[in-house]
């Protein structure tokens, strides 16, 4: 009965010939189930005929879940991470409590390593981009290599960029702008930040290194200062002319990072997924710019400069 609730919850609608075959068991045994789970409350509606099927309804009250392993961390780490909504996070900590109470050893330990090596940076909500799709397995894996201080090997393919294979020591993931990016030292003994929608995992190492942190207090304003210059489709420095703290009154942290140039300049580190949301961060800022690459971009502000003249002719 449960192996059939299981089932019944991973899509909408399913017919008692296909269940039976996929329970192993005959019809008659599927229709004695179904009774015996709404007996227990679960609302299941049954369409009759030769295209008949079953489905879960909507109750009067939310019945027990079966979650897989994958769906079960997804839950607790969602939870976890993002239980700062205001007034939810008493409801949150309850329903993180119920479900941590009953998860097996192996998935509380991958849970675990996800919250003790996940940092979050500022969010920034004015973005419609569509989110990347990230393999959770990638997530868990590197999340493991941070906790157990083993060695990770990935392919890294940055778009228009090319690919390398890189052997890393991984330090932190960072949840930034609904992007996932893994701080970690390279050979080099060099810190750098790298994109987990853009990493392909390669077999584990095994091998273990001796953790050496970054400095805490440096630590989130590298993330955000790497990301402004390596972890976007697009990139821009752009010199404002406006003092550095007229820039940080006007922008989100997660935009980028200003830099003073002197009194009256400074100069604007940022990117985005496109052209156009760089040009919307750099219109928004109300202040007069230069921008002199990448050429793209440089076209872009071109063309739209000359949309909003036409716009205004008489």
């Amino acid at each position: 009965m449960l192996s059939l609730l299981a089932l019944m919850q991973s899509r909408p609608a399913w017919p008692g010939s296909e269940l039976a075959e996929r329970l192993g068991v005959s019809t008659r045994t599927i229709r004695n189930d179904i009774d015996r789970l709404r007996e227990l409350g679960y609302p299941v509606d049954a369409t009759r005929g030769a295209a008949g099927y079953y489905q879960l309804g909507v109750g009067a009250k939310l019945p027990p879940l079966l979650l897989d392993d994958e769906e079960a961390v997804a839950v607790a780490v969602g939870l976890r991470t993002g239980a700062g909504v205001a007034g939810m996070e008493e409801s949150s900590g309850r329903a993180l409590a119920k479900l941590e109470q009953v998860l097996p050893h192996r998935l509380r330990r991958q849970v675990n390593a996800i919250h003790t090596t996940l940092s979050k940076g500022p969010d920034n909500t004015g973005s419609n981009v569509q989110d990347p799709e990230v393999d959770p397995g990638v997530v868990t894996t590197i999340a493991a290599a941070i906790r157990d201080e083993h060695y990770l090997r990935f392919e890294y393919a940055v778009p228009e960029g090319g690919a390398r294979l890189l052997l890393v020591e991984p330090y932190r993931l960072v949840s930034w702008q609904r992007y996932w990016y893994l701080v970690a030292r390279d050979e080099l003994s060099e810190w750098h930040t790298y994109r987990v929608d853009w990493m392909d995992l390669r077999m584990a190492t095994g091998r273990r290194y001796k953790a050496r942190p970054m400095p805490e207090d440096d630590y989130m304003d590298f993330v955000l200062r790497d990301v402004a210059s390596t972890g976007w489709k697009v990139h821009a420095r752009i010199t404002v002319f406006a003092s550095a703290e007229e820039v940080l009154s006007r922008i989100h942290a997660a935009v980028g990072i200003v830099e003073p140039i002197d009194d009256n300049t400074c100069l604007l580190i940022t990117g985005a997924e496109s052209l156009e949301v760089v040009a919307v961060y750099i219109g928004m800022l109300g202040l007069d710019f230069q921008v002199t690459a990448p050429p793209r971009l440089v076209a872009h502000l071109k063309l739209i400069g000359e949309r909003y003249l036409r716009a205004i002719e008489q």
